[in-house]
């Protein structure tokens, strides 16, 4: 077994946990025939919550296994959790509702179990048996380790590789339960007693944790700016057309049409500094980010993305006045532009080189007035000391 690879992972519903440690995480088939699980071997009805949407469960009820079996009939774990179902359970079930059960590896050498090169229901996904794992983690190695995916390259199908287990997977595989906070954690462990680890993964469930909270509407945050969900992303770029690193670049990787309308602005010097500009794109990133997306309740109607220039050339230091600049234009427009909800980096203060403990305060000073939710996301390139953090501290040029 490759060192990468320790655990398998099942998403459920919390309700679930305590039937799923006495029985064992059982298939669709299972869980259809027996009419919400009831089992004949117990004296009390156990009820089974669902967190997928039916039609896809339908489409997989009709892909077969190269033993002439359909996938229903099969309990489904995943290699990477983090996907596109996944985020799509988070969008319609809130995280915390759900849990993630880590399964060991071995389970892969019980008799009649097949992984797929992508997700299963998917005829361009291979099915395989298990004994040749090895297929998917060299295929899909770098697309496993992905913080994101699109459906462009085959990613978004890709990353959701599955381990498909005939009729139940017993409950003494389940070695781990994941879950998105503490307050989850504790709320289970009230329920269900019991000895497996419960471990809470805020960045698993796509949650970004508030590091501050300045105002009832401005957040300061630390995590994955483009799981925000927020109405607006932030970008900060140049003003030469080169997306090369940091935010940039992800966006530059992520949604090409996105710098495909930068390298456009730039070649026509419309993006100056001192004023941001706004694309008002048409598709949502849930959309993007979500498997089977046109059936997806509670996803966000579009994603617009802030093009705000820090810097004339790529090799410059951010300007702290550009920047100053460019959030009075924003207080001023965000309004009329038809911002709804704003997630913004601390511009300047990554790969540009500025001080959070000058650039924060100001940025703090003019986002407190906005009248919608604003997230401002701290510099992943490195660590803020904690004074810098104080609500006091930011809020000073008030």
């Amino acid at each position: 077994m490759p060192q990468s690879v320790k655990k398998l992972y099942y998403i459920t519903h919390i309700d679930n946990i305590s039937s799923i440690l006495k029985l064992g995480i059982l298939s669709h088939n299972i869980i259809d025939k027996k009419n919400i699980s009831i089992f004949s071997f117990l004296k009390h009805k156990v009820k089974y919550t669902t967190i997928y949407d039916k039609g896809i469960m339908l489409n997989r009820k009709n892909r077969k296994t190269p033993d002439n079996k359909s996938l229903w009939e099969y309990a489904n774990l995943y290699f990477q959790v983090r996907n596109p179902m996944l985020y799509r359970v988070v969008c319609e079930q809130s995280a915390e509702n759900i849990a993630v059960l880590a399964i060991d590896f071995e389970i892969i050498k019980l008799p009649g179990v097949f992984v797929s090169i992508g997700n299963a229901a998917s005829m361009a996904s291979d099915i395989l048996p298990a004994k040749e794992y090895w297929m998917v983690i060299k295929q899909l190695k770098d697309v496993l380790n992905c913080e994101w995916w699109k459906d462009e390259d085959g990613s978004k199908r890709k990353i959701m590789a599955e381990c498909l287990v005939p009729e139940k997977i017993p409950p003494n595989y389940i070695k781990e339960i994941y879950v998105a906070d503490d307050k989850t954690a504790q709320k289970i462990k009230q329920r269900i007693p019991n000895e497996i680890p419960m471990i809470p993964e805020p960045k698993m469930f796509f949650n970004n944790p508030i590091e501050v909270q300045l105002t009832p509407n401005l957040s300061v945050f630390k995590g994955d700016m483009f799981f925000s969900r927020l109405h607006t992303l932030t970008v900060s770029v140049n003003i030469v057309g080169v997306m090369g690193k940091g935010l940039a670049s992800r966006s530059k990787y992520q949604f090409p049409d996105v710098y495909v309308v930068y390298q456009d602005l730039c070649r026509k010097k419309i993006l100056r500094m001192g004023k941001p500009y706004l694309y008002k794109r048409e598709t949502a990133l849930d959309f993007q980010l979500a498997d089977e997306p046109t059936t997806l309740k509670n996803g966000n109607a579009e994603t617009w993305f802030l093009l705000f220039p820090t810097k004339r050339h790529w090799r410059e230091n951010s300007s702290f006045e550009a920047i100053e600049q460019g959030i009075q234009w924003l207080s001023k427009n965000y309004k009329s532009d038809g911002i709804k909800s704003l997630a913004i980096p601390a511009l300047g203060c990554g790969l540009g080189r500025l001080n959070w403990k000058d650039v924060g305060p100001m940025l703090c000073k003019y986002l407190a007035t906005f009248d919608i939710s604003v997230q401002l996301y701290l510099p992943a390139e490195r660590q803020i000391p904690e004074e810098y953090l104080k609500k006091e501290f930011l809020l000073s040029l008030i």
